[in-house]
């Protein structure tokens, strides 16, 4: 068993951000502790996705006790154990227009889940948990028994929360826009730093975007964040910062030295989109535990039917409806980091992001020119390639403006192009959710 892992989620619920917490939630506290979720706007507002994450609790309230009821053992061992913070944070992007994807995940995110089991839907009391009273006054309210609810900003969360335990020992799984992310880094960029590693579900690189025909949806809906993010990784940021306008002073550039680059996974829609879960599969799994009276599988079973039914609208050939499990392999990756069958290209690559095209905002540039570095072997020999003079001779090719070609300059990151399999994901998140 890989060692315990600590994370934070930050997430925009939507469908698969929720069989993402629920991977995370029903993992053994010897795998996982989650300290927090924070929520962003993203496929649907910001209220929405806090009110997705909210029920998520109060159904698995409800499921734990039909379980004790029933003598099966309870499960969630990892939410009773940590009882995570749920921190609320950005409702739009740092610069661009808001952008949802309620046409696929249905106008609440959950393809009206909430109003199909009202039962299983929190009361509207919960917002006293986050938001103070239009007066100033906090409404009464029970605070949830399964997380402990926040009313600071939620990149201040992730800022106290790194500050707060040792350096490199707190993964953040990012699975919406990065607009937190980039808060946090943007406020206190050596506290961010003290992350273990970022884990990104996020970007197309050698595929087809699924929100235009070279973006994914994340890195669309706000590319300036990831661009601020991914820029953490290269030995000098500057390098690949995004242009920002000058009235936007909230978004300072980062300290011209910063004390080491950020360790980011990517996990881009090349190897998302074929971990994949059928209509019929999840139909054969779930069929029992509703029949039985289960009430996450009945909750669950809803809005995933109701994504089978919207991608069968979209799909022009006669092929059965799966969905693409982006941000669970996220939360899979976390659990079985040790396992030898996640690949990675030979050195970590550098992806940049761009922000101010016509038609290619959030598209992930990747330099596949096969062209040579020309202070590579003198870097690896160096202690810090931003001031060793040899590196320096060399790195500075003519011609070369943008930096494709320099070691100093560009990003530094590590995508995952390979899985333990795409088939077993599917059967491991059906059995340790559902059981």
């Amino acid at each position: 068993m890989a060692p315990k892992q600590k994370i934070i989620i930050d997430t925009d619920p939507g469908v698969d951000d929720i069989l993402a917490l629920l991977l995370a939630l029903s993992a053994s506290p010897e795998e996982l502790d989650l300290a927090m979720i924070s929520v962003t706007y993203g496929n649907v507002p910001l209220q929405s996705c806090l009110k997705n994450v909210v029920a998520m609790f109060h159904v698995l309230e409800k499921e734990m006790a039909w379980r004790k009821s029933t003598g099966r053992p309870e499960g969630f061992e990892v939410m009773k154990a940590s009882k995570p913070i749920v921190a609320v944070g950005a409702e739009h992007p740092l610069l661009e227009e808001l952008l949802m994807a309620d046409y696929f995940h249905g106008i609440d995110g959950l393809h009206n889940v909430h109003d199909a089991y009202p039962h299983l839907s929190p009361a509207d009391t919960w917002k006293s948990l986050f938001f103070e009273g239009g007066d100033g006054s906090v409404e009464a309210a029970t605070s949830s028994s399964l997380f402990t609810p926040s009313k600071v900003p939620a990149h201040k969360e992730i800022l106290r929360l790194l500050k707060e335990n040792p350096a490199d020992t707190i993964s953040i799984l990012a699975v919406g826009p990065l607009t937190n992310v980039a808060l946090a880094a943007a406020e206190d960029p050596e506290t961010f730093l003290r992350v273990k590693e970022l884990v990104v579900m996020g970007g197309a690189v050698q595929c087809q975007g699924n929100v235009t025909p070279v973006a994914e949806f994340n890195c669309y809906a706000d590319s300036v964040a990831a661009a601020r993010v991914y820029a953490l990784t290269a030995h000098l940021p500057e390098s690949t910062m995004p242009p920002i306008p000058e009235n936007m002073a909230s978004l300072p550039p980062y300290p011209s030295k910063l004390s080491k680059r950020l360790k980011l996974a990517l996990f881009p829609l090349d190897i998302t989109t074929p971990h994949l879960i059928g209509k019929s599969f999840f139909a054969e799994k779930i069929q029992l535990a509703i029949d039985e009276g289960s009430p996450l599988a009945q909750w669950v079973s809803h809005f995933l039917v109701g994504t089978f039914n919207k991608i069968e609208e979209m799909m022009d050939g006669d092929d059965e409806p799966a969905l693409s499990l982006h941000d669970p392999l996220t939360v899979w990756y976390i659990l079985t980091h040790d396992d030898p069958a996640w690949k990675l290209p030979a050195k970590p690559e550098d992806i940049r992001i761009e922000t101010t095209g016509q038609w290619t905002r959030g598209m992930h540039i990747l330099d596949s020119r096969g062209k040579t570095k020309p202070a590579e072997a003198a870097a690896v020999l160096s202690d810090d390639v931003r001031e060793d003079p040899k590196v320096l001779t060399l790195d500075d090719v003519p011609g070369d403006t943008m930096g494709w070609l320099s070691v100093r300059k560009g990003n530094r990151i590590n995508r995952y192009i390979g899985s333990p399999g795409e088939d077993l994901f599917r059967e491991v998140l059906m059995k340790q959710i559902f059981g």
